[in-house]
């Protein structure tokens, strides 16, 4: 609840610690809420341990800092008045006890008499009592006019006093709550706050959240045949297949060659039918022998270019983050064919190019 702008607002002091409150609250949630999800997508414990233990050590920091204001506020006496029901309404509710709007003029015995609008909880059988024009006893904490209640039962010499009284009318303004001292600015300075904790979270991280891995960037490896203790080669009469190790890519400098050459070592084979290269894995589909299909000669690829054609494909069709890549390579139209398949979250793109590795034609994400 605010108070309207006719009554005095809060203290300089006071509006600059809810200031001050609302910006460490909005840096402590921005802050916390993107270490849970940076941390859930990297499966960073420390990220998450930290997105969990920071808010749970602030909230038990403003209960240990406010514990002495909470304690002063409960040792003080409240004191008790008079006051006379303006106007009351019923807000809601469907069970025994109901929530009832007063707005009420607070007679103090030491004091000018005020306006002040209360909503408490009063029981269907005790609602009838309460009428417009009636006297109540009420008490209200003596720093917080506002908080006033009405007392249900008070003692003797209070009702005497009630059922005896006259209570003026008093003109507004209605207080309605206690002058926070909150505005526009502070609410702009608290969203400011969230935006910058989370921002200060996501940033240190914003390479593996953003940036696709890029095996193209990748140092090459020491040169080494495809076949040694990092890589397995499958090799039959009608296909043949090389998985590399950890850390390798099938473009780091000369891997691809290396890779086909272990596959028609040793054994002559015969033309390719087609040949399918992704980041650790290449296959190789030969043509049987006696077929009539459409096959190339191995060193008819455009090895050199390959590298190429896969960065062009990840950074030029609209695929943010791509995710994995194929390249397919067959002759089944008559001429070398290279093609180019990238897919990611903004969906699949691709390049096709000739048996030079010139590109002929691109499709972009959609």
């Amino acid at each position: 609840m605010t108070i309207t702008p006719a009554t005095p607002s809060a203290p300089p002091t006071r509006r600059t610690l809810h200031l001050g409150r609302g910006i460490l609250t909005g840096a402590v949630i921005g802050s916390s809420l993107a270490a849970l999800v940076v941390g859930t997508v990297l499966e960073h414990v420390p990220l998450l341990v930290g997105g969990l233990a920071v808010p749970v050590a602030y909230g038990l920091l403003v209960l240990a800092a406010g514990a002495p204001a909470r304690a002063r506020e409960a040792a003080v006496v409240p004191r008790t008045a008079l006051a006379m029901i303006e106007s009351l309404r019923a807000t809601g509710g469907e069970a025994s006890d109901v929530p009832v709007r007063f707005d009420l003029t607070v007679a103090p015995d030491d004091g000018p008499a005020y306006r002040v609008e209360s909503t408490q909880f009063v029981n269907l059988v005790d609602l009838p009592d309460y009428k417009p024009r009636g006297i109540v006893v009420v008490q209200y904490p003596p720093h917080q006019p506002w908080e006033v209640r009405i007392v249900k039962r008070p003692t003797p010499e209070w009702e005497d006093r009630a059922s005896g009284a006259r209570i003026d009318s008093v003109p507004g303004p209605v207080l309605a709550g206690e002058p926070t001292g909150r505005s526009a600015v502070g609410g702009y300075l608290t969203l400011l706050a969230l935006l910058l904790g989370a921002a200060g979270v996501v940033f240190p991280f914003r390479a593996e959240l953003f940036g696709p891995e890029d095996t193209t960037a990748r140092p090459p490896l020491a040169a080494g045949p495809a076949d040694s203790g990092t890589s397995t080669t499958i090799v039959s009469a009608a296909s043949g297949t090389v998985a590399l190790g950890p850390g390798q890519s099938m473009l780091d400098e000369g891997a691809l060659r290396r890779a086909v050459d272990s596959l028609t070592e040793g054994e002559k084979k015969g033309p390719a039918l087609t040949v399918v290269v992704q980041d650790r894995l290449l296959t190789v589909v030969f043509t049987p022998t006696g077929s009539q299909a459409p096959g190339f000669d191995l060193d008819a690829l455009p090895y050199a270019r390959i590298p190429a054609l896969v960065r062009e494909a990840r950074t030029t069709l609209g695929v943010r983050s791509p995710r994995t890549w194929q390249v397919t390579a067959e002759r089944l139209t008559g001429a070398l064919t290279l093609r180019v398949g990238v897919t990611g979250a903004d969906g699949v793109a691709s390049l096709e190019a000739n048996g030079d590795g010139e590109v002929v034609r691109r499709i972009r994400a959609r």
